[in-house]
C-alpha cells in the first residue's frame, strides 16, 4: 500500500467517521447525560466493537455470514431491535435535573455499564461489517502481505474513530450545560429516541449485495 493510497483511505475514513450514525449518537447523548470524563466507557465499548468488527471482516468473517442462509437476516434482526430499543428508551428516559450527585450517577451508570451498551451499539450493526469487506480490499495491494496492511487500515480507522468520539464528547458537554431545564431535556431525548428508531427502520431495510 502506497503512502498515497494511505492518504485516500484517510481522508474518506474521515468523512465517513464524523456522519452521524448510531455509534456518534450515543457517544453525544451519553456525554449530555453524564460529561465527556464518563462517557469515555462508552467511547471504549464503541471503538473495542469496531476494532473487533473490522478485524473480523478483514478476516473472512463477512464472506462467511454471506455464505450461511439466514445468518446475515438473523443478525439485522437482531440489530434493529437492539436500536428500537435504545429508541424507546431515549423516549422515555428520566429528565431529572442534569446536577444530581456523583453517587447517583456511579450508582445508575457505572463504567462498565456504559462500556458494555457502547460495545453493543457498535456490534449489533451488521452494516459495519459488509461495508467493511467492500470499502478496506479496495485499498489492499494485493501484490504484498495484506496481513500488515489490513493491521495499518483498521489502526488508522481506530485513530479516526476515537477523534470523532472525543469531538461529539466534547459537543456533548457543552450542550448539557445548556440543558439544565427539564423540558429542553425531554426534547433532546425524544429527538435522540426518534432518530435512533429511525437508524432501526433504515437497518431493517438493508440487504446484502
Amino acid at each position: 500500500m502506497s503512502i498515497e493510497t494511505w492518504w485516500l483511505f484517510f481522508a474518506a475514513v474521515f468523512v465517513l467517521s464524523g456522519t452521524p450514525g448510531p455509534n456518534m449518537l450515543h457517544i453525544l447523548s451519553r456525554s449530555v447525560e453524564f460529561g465527556l470524563r464518563r462517557s469515555i466507557a462508552a467511547m471504549a465499548g464503541c471503538l473495542a466493537a469496531l476494532v473487533l468488527v473490522l478485524s473480523a471482516s478483514a478476516g473472512g468473517l463477512a464472506a462467511l455470514l454471506m455464505a450461511l442462509p439466514g445468518a446475515f437476516e438473523v443478525l439485522r434482526y437482531l440489530g434493529a431491535a437492539y436500536l428500537l430499543y435504545l429508541g424507546v428508551q431515549a423516549w422515555r428516559a428520566d429528565v431529572a435535573p442534569l446536577d444530581v450527585g456523583e453517587d447517583t450517577l456511579r450508582a445508575t451508570q457505572t463504567p462498565a455499564s456504559l462500556f458494555r451498551r457502547g460495545f453493543m451499539i457498535s456490534a449489533s450493526n451488521p452494516k459495519l461489517l459488509l461495508f467493511a469487506a467492500a470499502f478496506l480490499p479496495q485499498f489492499v495491494d494485493a501484490g504484498k502481505p495484506q496481513a500488515l496492511q489490513f493491521a495499518i487500515l483498521v489502526l488508522t480507522f481506530a485513530v479516526i474513530e476515537m477523534f470523532w468520539y472525543l469531538v461529539y464528547g466534547l459537543a456533548g458537554g457543552s450542550l448539557s450545560r445548556q440543558l439544565r431545564k427539564p423540558g429542553l431535556k425531554r426534547a433532546f431525548n425524544r429527538v435522540t429516541g426518534a432518530i435512533f428508531v429511525g437508524f432501526g427502520a433504515m437497518l431493517l431495510k438493508t440487504r446484502p449485495a
